[in-house]
This record gives C-alpha cells, sequence and structure tokens, in this order.
C-alpha cells in the first residue's frame, strides 16, 4: 500500500531505526492508513446521500442535508392526465402470499376485473423508506422506522400544491390532524410518510391535510375529496399485526366506497400496493425491498390487464408526477424508472 510505504519512509528519516519498533509501528500505520481511507470514503459517502445518526434511544435516523430539487423538469407523457389519484397502502405481505390466497377473494377479484403488475417491487427494508421513496423519489438515508427522523427535503405533497392540485392524507387511528408519534396499538407514524417532511409539518396549513380517516367518507359523499388521496389503514387492517383475510375484509369496505364517487368514477385510478415483501427480490437498479402484489383500479384501464413491465414504488410516483405535469423527484427521473403507462396503453390484436 502506497501511503503505508510512504509513512513508513518518513518514519526511518527521523532515525527511529531499531527493528523491533519499526515492525510494530508498520503495524501501527497500516492501521492509521485504513482508517484514514475509510474516513476518507465515509465522508465521500455522506457528500452523496446525506448525513445520518443513528441514536442509541430510539435507533433511529435523522436524516439531514440541503432540500434536493426534483432531478428532472416536466415531461410530456402518454398517460392520462387523472382527475382523482387514490393510493391505498398495504403491509408486509409478499406477492407469493397473497396470489390467489383464498383469504383474498375480493383482491382477487379486483385483479381481475381491473389491473395488476406481475412484477412490481419495494425499494428495501423496513416500512418508513418504502413510505418516503414513494412521496419524495428518495430514502433520504433512512435506514430504520424512526420517529424523530425529519427530513428538509421536496416531496409530493409540496409539487401538488405547486402545481394547483389538491391533496390529503388519510390516516387510521391517528387520533388528530398533524399528529406527531405513535398512537399505540393501532397508528405507528413510520406509515405517514407526510409528517417526516419539515415543508408539511411545520407549516400548519398543510400539515392540517393529514387527517384521520374518518374524514373520507364524508369527503367522498359530498364530492369534496381531494386530487390526491392517500390512505393508510391501521395496523391491523393493513395486515401489518393481522392475517390477510382482515387487510382483505377492510379493502371490501372501502374500496366500493372509492368506487362509487364521482372522483373516481371520471377519470380516477385507485392504486393499491404493499409497501415491502420478503427477502430482496428487486429490480430497476435501486430496488431490493422484495416483490409486492400492486393494482391499478380505473375505469381507464385494460380489464383484466397484467403488466410484466418491472416496477417500484418509485414508478408510482413517476406515474403520478408525469400525469399531472410535475418535475419528477429523485430517482422517479431516472431513466432506471419507468411509467406505469402500458396500464393505459390499448395493445393491438
Amino acid at each position: 500500500m502506497p501511503i503505508v510505504r510512504f509513512l513508513e519512509v518518513r518514519i526511518r528519516s527521523l532515525g527511529l531505526k531499531n527493528g523491533k519498533f519499526v515492525r510494530f509501528n508498520r503495524i501501527a500505520i497500516m492501521l492509521l492508513a485504513l482508517g484514514l481511507i475509510g474516513i476518507g470514503l465515509m465522508a465521500c459517502s455522506a457528500s452523496i446521500f446525506g448525513t445520518k445518526n443513528n441514536n442509541n434511544t430510539g435507533g433511529s435516523t435523522i436524516a439531514t442535508g440541503p432540500m434536493t430539487t426534483a432531478t428532472r423538469p416536466a415531461i410530456t407523457s402518454t398517460l392520462p392526465a387523472f382527475s382523482h389519484i387514490f393510493i391505498i397502502v398495504m403491509e408486509n405481505k409478499d406477492e407469493d402470499a397473497l396470489d390467489n390466497n383464498p383469504d383474498a377473494p375480493y383482491l382477487t377479484k379486483l385483479a381481475a376485473q381491473y389491473a395488476s403488475a406481475d412484477n412490481f417491487y419495494g425499494i428495501r427494508h423496513p416500512s418508513l423508506p418504502n413510505y418516503m421513496a414513494m412521496t419524495g423519489g428518495d430514502t433520504f438515508g433512512i435506514e430504520h422506522d424512526c420517529i424523530d427522523c425529519f427530513v428538509n427535503q421536496d416531496n409530493l405533497a409540496a409539487q401538488l400544491e405547486v402545481k394547483g392540485h389538491s391533496w390529503k392524507g388519510y390516516m387510521e387511528s391517528m387520533p388528530a390532524p398533524c399528529f406527531v408519534g405513535d398512537a399505540l396499538p393501532l397508528y405507528k407514524q413510520k406509515h405517514n410518510p407526510f409528517i417526516y417532511y419539515d415543508n408539511i409539518r411545520k407549516d400548519p396549513a398543510r400539515c392540517n391535510k393529514i387527517v384521520p380517516l374518518t374524514q373520507l367518507e364524508p369527503d367522498l359523499q359530498a364530492n369534496t375529496v381531494p386530487d390526491f388521496v392517500w390512505i393508510t389503514p391501521n395496523l391491523c387492517n393493513d395486515t401489518h399485526d393481522c392475517p390477510i383475510k382482515t387487510g382483505d375484509q377492510w379493502l371490501q369496505i372501502w374500496v366500493p366506497k372509492i368506487l362509487a364517487s364521482p372522483a373516481w368514477q371520471k377519470g380516477g385510478v385507485l392504486f393499491i400496493t404493499y409497501d415491502e415483501g420478503k427477502g430482496d427480490k428487486g429490480c430497476c437498479t435501486v430496488a431490493v425491498g422484495g416483490q409486492v402484489v400492486t393494482l391499478v383500479i380505473s375505469p381507464l384501464v385494460q380489464p383484466g390487464f397484467v403488466s410484466s413491465v418491472a416496477y417500484s414504488h418509485y414508478s408510482f410516483l413517476r406515474t403520478v408526477e408525469e400525469a399531472w405535469g410535475l418535475p419528477l423527484l429523485g430517482y422517479a427521473g431516472c431513466d432506471c424508472t419507468k411509467p406505469m403507462t402500458d396500464f393505459f396503453v390499448k395493445k393491438s390484436p
């Protein structure tokens, strides 16, 4: 190693030539050199990915660094300009666990009636990085389901407001709008990505758009539902803590309410996805969070269509951004991330 040889020569030039001393110091010098190389690599990594600090009280990761901007400007898209976009995010079930599962008859029915992605992947483990990816185009160095790892970063909600689109996050079992923290046994903040963004949490007008799920039904009935609707079921109904059958029954209650609304019927789309699967199956260069079920439910899809294109949660974000002419955030703007256009393009016979 050249750096080790260089330091050894410098020591010899100072006259420290006792054999034992030199042999001892060669080991020390090697350790010193390796340490310097490691520090350099860590500094390089921090400059690229942002700084993170794992504290000892909760294993949380503090993601810091300057706010990022979109990696690519808005582009012309062949996607429909959806009237409304809904997404329901379920939890921790691999595609193999749900495929034709007798405990998920309603999910199976929806897949047959509308469209599904057969090659869709989470970004990584555990839950929170996937939620950040879907809303910010990056995991921002977050590696844990932390509570205090807030980020000063651009995000989908802020983008929507700039473009004139309304939005809300509906969180089941959250005790109050703009609530920060966990409310056990059924609500955990890690499934509410919007609260982690400084420019949402610290802005009362924005933060009060994160509301309990109980507000969704009145909004649907009054036809005042916002353009973009994010729905997080509680820890039982999202199948995180309860069986697949429980989640399927919950979907059978809420999905028909969405599909009965003018917001969905007049050019809307509903995505149902799971945050992560088992293992490290992945695609698209950056997704290694396991294969998950993702349904695309819309009057605009080809009934029964099954896509074999490799997609990830970044593809969902890119699809929203392209459809509504928004700049592409983070990995949503990567050439490795494809928009979900094939669901809405009729194939030749």
